[in-house]
């Protein structure tokens, strides 16, 4: 196995948080439950998905603050909110206010682009102003200047026995310097470096560039090195990367079938870029968790990132998830050199 130029720094898992549309107590209080084993494991960081009209999290703001009161380290993370669906201002007070309650440790991840089926849900969101709604970075502009405490408005002080702040409150300190942008395209990438966010990168980017056939790990590491060449930090810029891994470590015969069959099924997508944007999908990386840290080595760009947010398979069992986690923690971690914090208390 080759060595890592660099071991890994920060170890983070992704999760959608399915539930059942009779019990969605049980779904929801499932994820709350891996995100305290990860807490117990050592993770430094869980995100949650955004599914909006779906059986996944609708709003992964409000249960991260119910995380928030579970749990005293771990990083608690969006991957991500899609712009489209929130109100800047409103969404800012959310997460200042999550963020306080944690303690300082929510990582909100946001994309911008229309709503996911926008001409079908457009009159329900939107019913006014549903031409005139801008999707585009100057949404996401809006969020930044208002986390990042710059006036909403040019009206504060005292009236009657009221008194009226001209920013953002609670305002949060620090969790300006925690947003990230979630992008798939050199577009992105470049915007998320100028204006000074973290990046997130997943297991699916846009085909860019004179090469054929394009390499996703190739397309992701291009990604990866305009982030950095503009973004303030540089090199040291924060990135974080989401592949699908599955480690079969401690799995059953049967958990260990029914993983290698998910990502057989899932397989077929990754050998061309897909549709008009021309998407490519990264290959889930089922095995050993020797296997699978020799083959994130072998990945371009893997190796010019120190963090990662590993997703977790959509339709799995919480007893799997367990699984998965715990032979993360445990095995792949350590072998991608990887140290679990000290635990106190």
């Amino acid at each position: 196995m080759p060595l890592p130029s660099q071991p890994l720094r920060k170890l983070g898992f992704l999760t959608i948080g399915l539930f059942d549309e009779a019990d969605p107590r049980k779904g929801h209080e499932s994820t709350l439950e891996i995100i305290q084993l990860g807490e117990r494991l050592g993770f430094d960081s869980a995100w949650l998905r955004h599914r909006h009209l779906q059986y996944g999290i609708s709003s992964p703001v409000a249960v991260l603050a119910a995380a928030s009161q579970r749990t005293t380290r771990i990083e608690l993370g969006t991957a991500v909110i899609p712009l489209g669906w929130e109100n800047p201002l409103r969404l800012a007070e959310d997460l200042a206010t999550v963020d306080i309650l944690s303690g300082g440790r929510l990582n909100p991840g946001i994309s911008v682009g229309p709503p996911m089926h926008y001409d079908q849900v457009k009159q329900a969101l939107y019913p006014d102003t549903a031409d005139a709604e801008d999707f585009g970075y100057d949404r996401v502009a809006r969020l930044l200047d208002f986390v990042r405490g710059k006036p909403a408005t040019d009206f504060s002080g005292v009236e009657g026995f009221e008194v009226f702040s001209d920013r953002v409150q609670p305002h949060a300190p620090g969790l300006g310097r925690r947003l990230w942008y979630g992008g798939g395209s050199l577009r992105s990438a470049q915007w998320a470096g100028e204006h000074a966010m973290n990046f997130l990168t997943s297991s699916v980017v846009k085909a860019e560039g004179p090469q054929e056939p394009a390499d996703f790990a190739e397309v992701q590491l291009s990604h990866v090195r305009a982030f950095r060449a503009h973004h303030p930090d540089g090199d040291r810029a924060r990135v974080s990367q989401g592949l699908v891994v599955i480690p079969t470590d401690s799995a059953s015969p049967e958990q260990r079938a029914r993983y290698e069959a998910y990502a057989e099924k899932r397989l077929p997508r990754t050998a061309t870029p897909q549709g008009p944007a021309r998407l490519m999908f990264a290959p889930d990386l089922v095995g050993t968790s020797a296997e699978i840290a020799e083959r994130l080595y072998a990945h371009a760009a893997f190796r010019e990132i120190d963090e990662v947010a590993f997703a977790l398979p959509f339709t799995f069992e919480h007893d799997d998830y367990v699984q998965i986690l715990t032979d993360i923690a445990t095995r792949l971690g350590p072998a991608l050199g990887w140290q679990a914090p000290v635990q106190h208390g």
